[in-house]
């Protein structure tokens, strides 16, 4: 479980403490709840490690007692907090969604409720058009207008959009715009810049030669539904698509400091602030200033280098320790979409693939591959047309007969095989040796509590034939949580039998995700990038398992598919004789 995860929960328990009003002493813990959630926000570490570090006491973290200690480790060991479970049972789980609303905290939530029965966002809505909150104490017609406004803004403003969304938009709407008047230059900024793997909105950072017309042009992008506002220097608008994008006009000696600012993160600037702040200077999106003297600001690696860092990639800029290892010169040299040379994922029409194996390795030639692996699914997927052990076996020949045809790429015949509710493999070992590489993955009882699918999947690592743990969390980007197990034990077992754990870099999965990238990287693991393509065109999906590789500090080394084919196997697990 995330540190984000644990605020969150703390988060809720403080409102809905202080929406039931039922302990006496609600404040008091209420109160308690929040300065947790602030702390563990702040924390740099994961606190799941920390928990489960017999030498570590999660009360040495500032606002943690052994209370909320205690619950703490029921989160990470569960998934869930018995006390949590207890306070939204008690209300509507979909008021805590009004406070969401600038205009509402946990009072006012508290006041729809007890008197109008209020409990959803569309219910207050209602409420407030039929100008039933003004008769409320302490609400108005200004009341009702402002809540109206808040509601409209969450509207607008509400929603998460995947990497690939955000990034295919980014590069379609820039494309448009160096194609203006004037312009030189256009930088997408913000997280997407860092390669996070959801993005709320866009910025674009434009330089260029007398882009006094630029706004004009700009609005007259076809994707565009709705201009939110437009100046001489920035313009906002809200895509088709529902993406807000803020386009910034910047001057060229101020670019570079613009460029970092609103690249973020947060945490990352503050940071830069207090150090420049400590030589006495002052860092802004204008420019690194000494007195009214800009120092530096036309370009990001001048304003590290007067800082004293190194120039530090922006997958890193999360104030994760990257600052110190710049300054120590102690960064990675993260690994780059240039160097990896295959992919040991993908599927083709044998099983739910939309290609034949010919065809997935033209397109992976086209891309400079070395090899692939091809990996139709087992039987047990039978929503996916998984094969049976007569259908495996044909299509392991069927790849043999593929290589002889393709040249110049090596095409390896293996399998996702499914790993069966008690750990077992999908397929009897008679079968599985005769796979180059196994790739084991997990698609069904996905709720399985903890402590089963713990041993489920180290069950599956001791199968001598696995070499490869697919997606091991299961999750689904803004669609499904991963799974509860103890990822640690996974983890510590995968290096010791040699297992080497997917990076699956579908945007839908990037699984592992980048906190859990670092922490194999951190335990000495090797992981390999794959795409899991159903489609030649997916094989594009490989830069987003790159940048997540990238946000947890993996250099080439650590990625096995950087490798060329001969030190790849012989990096993998060895087969028994």
């Amino acid at each position: 479980m995330e540190n984000r995860e644990i605020a969150a929960v703390f988060g809720e328990m403080s409102n809905l403490l202080k929406i039931l009003q039922e302990d006496p002493k609600w404040q008091f813990k209420a109160a308690a709840y929040d300065r947790a959630k602030r702390s563990i926000e702040s924390f740099p570490e994961r606190l799941e490690d920390v928990a489960r570090d017999p030498h570590r006491r999660l009360t040495d973290i500032p606002g943690i007692g052994a209370d909320l200690a205690a619950k703490i480790k029921e989160l990470v060991e569960t998934g869930k907090s018995q006390a949590h479970q207890e306070l939204l049972a008690k209300v509507p789980r979909s008021l805590l969604d009004l406070l969401e609303l600038q205009s509402v905290g946990p009072q006012k939530a508290r006041l729809f409720y007890h008197r109008l029965g209020i409990t959803t966002i569309s219910e207050l809505e209602a409420a407030a058009r039929s100008h039933r909150l003004r008769e409320l104490p302490g609400m108005s017609a200004k009341s009702e207008e402002n809540i109206l406004k808040a509601i409209a803004t969450l509207k607008r403003a509400s929603g998460r959009f995947r990497l690939d969304t955000a990034m295919e938009t980014a590069e379609e709407l820039s494309r448009y715009i160096r194609g203006l008047k004037g312009v030189t230059e256009v930088t997408p900024a913000g997280s997407l810049r860092r390669g996070r793997e959801t993005v709320g909105d866009l910025d674009l950072l434009v330089t260029g030669r007398d882009l006094a017309g630029l706004p004009d042009d700009l609005v007259r992008f076809g994707g565009i539904a709705d201009v939110l506002a437009k100046g001489e220097d920035k313009v906002s608008v809200k895509l088709s698509n529902g993406l807000q994008v803020d386009v910034r006009m910047l001057p060229p000696e101020s670019y570079g400091a613009a460029l970092m600012y609103f690249t973020g993160s947060k945490e990352h600037n503050v940071a830069l602030r207090d150090r420049a702040k400590r030589r006495g200077w002052k860092l802004s999106e204008y420019g690194l200033f000494e007195g009214d003297k800009v120092i530096a600001g036309r370009t990001e690696e001048e304003v590290y280098e007067r800082l004293g860092l190194e120039w530090i990639p922006p997958e890193l800029r999360e104030n994760l320790g990257e600052i110190e290892a710049a300054e120590a010169g102690r960064l990675p040299k993260l690994v780059e979409l240039d160097d990896i040379r295959g992919d040991l994922q993908m599927h083709t029409t044998a099983s739910d693939g939309k290609a034949s194996v010919e065809e997935m390795a033209a397109a992976a030639k086209k891309l400079g591959y070395q090899y692939i692996l091809i990996t139709d699914h087992s039987k047990a997927v039978t929503i996916a047309n998984g094969l049976d052990e007569k259908r495996a076996r044909e299509n392991i020949h069927r790849i043999h007969a593929a290589r002889k045809r393709v040249k110049d790429i090596k095409i390896w015949a293996g399998a996702e095989v499914d790993i069966l509710g008690d750990g077992r493999l999908d397929y009897p070992d008679d079968v599985l040796k005769e796979f180059d590489i196994v790739l084991a993955s997990v698609h069904s009882r996905m709720t399985q509590p903890g402590e089963e699918m713990t041993a489920r999947l180290l069950t599956a690592l001791r199968n001598p034939y696995v070499r490869i743990l697919g997606h091991p969390t299961g999750r689904q980007i803004l669609r499904r949580d991963p799974f509860l197990f103890d990822l640690d034990a996974v983890m510590n077992a995968a290096k010791q039998l040699g297992v080497i754990l997917e990076l699956n870099g579908n945007p839908e999965r990037l699984d592992l995700c980048d906190r859990h990238v670092k922490l194999a990287r951190d335990k000495g693991l090797k992981i390999v990038i794959s795409t899991d393509a159903h489609h030649p065109d997916h094989l594009r999906f490989m830069r987003y398992g790159v940048m997540t590789a990238r946000r947890g500090w993996m250099e080439k080394k650590d990625v096995i598919n950087t490798y060329p084919p001969e030190k790849l196997l012989a990096s993998l697990r060895k087969l028994p004789a």
